[in-house]
């Protein structure tokens, strides 16, 4: 088992960072591509910064979203979101993973704010497990991968807060710090190829977006040539 921890910390926790890493530097290309090809073919090339940079921040930063929709699926999902990001970044005993496989370090979280960020996470990850599965609204949007992530990112910080906080048997640790590390060596390998890519691709989406509804000259008679293929 310690061989096995070895190997997940080490050398396989380098390989899915750097293939995160590669596929999400893969998918901010192509979508910056093909941004950059519908602005050239854009008849009207003037867009609104001053609306995409507000509505970036907005996205970023979404106490108005809250206050507009103050539903508690959505209040929920934002904390949730807080903990899922803070928590793997500035846990002390994660900074030093990432110092020892990257050989870069920053300021750590003080235990106890650590520690009640896990358990909220936690509480958070199986409210929205629960409205998911109760809310019918809800249940109805939800496709098989948003059960697949709630429950995937709750084996990392179910058995980090066991390991950290609770005693228990030496074979019993090592075998819940295998998975704890396994897990995380998974989220990161499935982030590009998952929904989760979002995390990296949202603050590009309101230039998207606007790009989007920049249709080229010609675009009427192509729609038009192409509706009529199928009469």
């Amino acid at each position: 088992m310690e061989s096995l921890l070895s190997f997940a910390r080490g050398p396989l926790f380098r390989l899915c960072f750097m293939i995160m890493l590669l596929g999400l530097a893969r998918l901010l290309f192509l979508d910056l591509w093909e941004a950059y090809r519908a602005y050239r073919k854009a008849g009207d090339k003037k867009m609104p910064w001053r609306l995409i940079v507000r509505r970036s921040l907005e996205w970023a930063v979404p106490v108005k979203r809250v206050s507009r929709n103050p539903q508690l699926y959505y209040i929920v999902s934002i904390l949730f979101h807080i903990g899922l990001i803070v928590v793997p970044v500035f846990l002390f005993a994660h900074i030093n993973l990432w110092k020892s496989s990257i050989g870069i370090s920053w300021p750590a979280l003080p235990f106890q704010w650590a520690l009640w960020l896990t358990i909220s996470t936690i509480v958070f990850a199986a409210v929205l497990l629960i409205e998911r599965l109760s809310v019918k609204a809800i249940h109805l949007l939800s496709r098989g991968q948003d059960y697949f992530w709630l429950i995937l990112l709750l084996f990392p910080f179910v058995t980090g807060f066991v390991c950290a906080n609770i005693r228990i048997s030496a074979g019993l640790y090592e075998f819940l710090m295998a998975v704890h590390v396994l897990s995380g060596d998974l989220i990161f390998l499935l982030i590009p190829f998952t929904k989760i890519a979002h995390c990296v691709l949202a603050p590009f989406s309101q230039v998207i977006d606007a790009l989007a509804w920049k249709f080229p000259p010609a675009t009427d008679q192509d729609i038009l040539e192409t509706l009529d293929r199928f009469k």
